[in-house]
């Protein structure tokens, strides 16, 4: 078993008997998508510390949009509650990169592709993507990657 998943689920206990209850019903989901996605496919397989990463970043950008439609539509309260869950899930994923970083590495993968124009977007964002692996959203990324190009 991996070693995250041994923390996810130590955790777990921990939430429990701690009677924490926006950390106990996070992770108790973080777990289920984690074992949805080791099911997933022909054959049942153990999930890597980097494929439990991805799954938590995509379980953490469902939170991040959930918290933006219940906000927007006047909902605090549920818009707060995926927030905490939210920042939760962070904990378990690798620091974000800052915008400084993140043009570091967008400024290397131009040089190394020698990359100039719009149109050779795709052939950044394949250099800089290994890179920034779980610690920028692809959004993100594509923006700086698309502003680099078009200057």
């Amino acid at each position: 078993m991996s070693a995250l998943k041994d923390k996810l689920k130590a955790d777990l206990t921990a939430s429990l008997k701690g009677r924490d209850e926006v950390r106990l019903r996070t992770i108790r989901m973080a777990l289920a998508a984690v074992n949805v996605e080791e099911v997933a496919g022909k054959q049942a397989r153990e999930l890597s510390d980097e494929e439990i990463i991805k799954v938590l970043t995509k379980e953490a950008k469902k939170r991040r949009e959930a918290a933006e439609a219940f906000g927007n539509a006047g909902r605090a309260e549920q818009a707060q509650a995926e927030l905490d869950e939210q920042a939760v899930l962070e904990a378990y994923l690798p620091a974000q990169l800052s915008d400084e970083e993140l043009g570091r590495l967008v400024d290397e993968a131009v040089a190394e592709t020698g990359a100039s124009g719009p149109q050779a977007m795709g052939q950044v964002m394949k250099a800089v993507n290994p890179k920034v692996a779980g610690r920028a959203e692809g959004g993100r990324v594509a923006a700086a990657v698309r502003s680099r190009l078009s200057s």
